[in-house]
């Protein structure tokens, strides 16, 4: 079994079209004989993602700091749920079962769990295929900036464009099931 490692919100976001759009990014997920690695939490933006993956048949393989089991944060129905003690931790398991990492819209969390799977790839510590999955242009700023860190000679293009990037969950996912 593939898996893919998505990190996302652990809210939903204010416009309906995050949770819309996660919970087709989870069906699309299985649909393809897929399963999904995440961070283990049953709100927000993952655990719609974790649901609909559950929903469709697919295997989910949660990974959560144990100070946020006890904080009843764990998505208790998952296929697997391995419970960690620190954050690197977490994203040491995450990356090591997945084969491919996506992003979807969310906060800091997700943006330093999300950089860091980045900043792995530009160091080759890995060769695995990294997408956002541009949700309303949600991460029009971000692409920008990333654009602007190459034009100002910080970031090599070959490392920009190390980065998929669609607004579909199916465009998406064919561009990371293709590397």
């Amino acid at each position: 079994m593939k898996y893919l490692c998505v990190f996302c919100g652990s809210s939903k976001g204010g416009p309906a079209i995050y949770a819309e759009t996660a919970r087709r990014f989870g069906t699309v997920l299985a649909s393809r004989d897929w399963g999904l690695v995440y961070g283990g939490g049953h709100v927000g933006l993952m655990g719609i993602v974790a649901d609909a993956v559950l929903q469709a048949g697919g295997p989910v393989i949660g990974v959560i700091p144990r100070s946020m089991v006890e904080r009843e944060l764990a998505h208790e129905g998952l296929t697997e749920l391995h419970i960690v003690e620190t954050m690197h931790q977490r994203k040491a398991l995450m990356a090591e079962r997945a084969v491919a990492f996506a992003a979807l819209p969310g906060g800091v969390g997700t943006a330093d769990e999300f950089f860091e799977i980045v900043t792995w790839r530009q160091l080759r510590l890995h060769a695995k295929p990294i997408g956002l999955l541009n949700v309303a242009g949600f991460f029009d700023p971000l692409l920008a900036w990333l654009d602007r860190t190459v034009t100002d000679g910080f970031l090599r293009a070959e490392h920009r464009g190390l980065l998929h990037v669609a607004e579909e969950p199916e465009r998406l996912l064919e561009m990371l099931c293709s590397q």
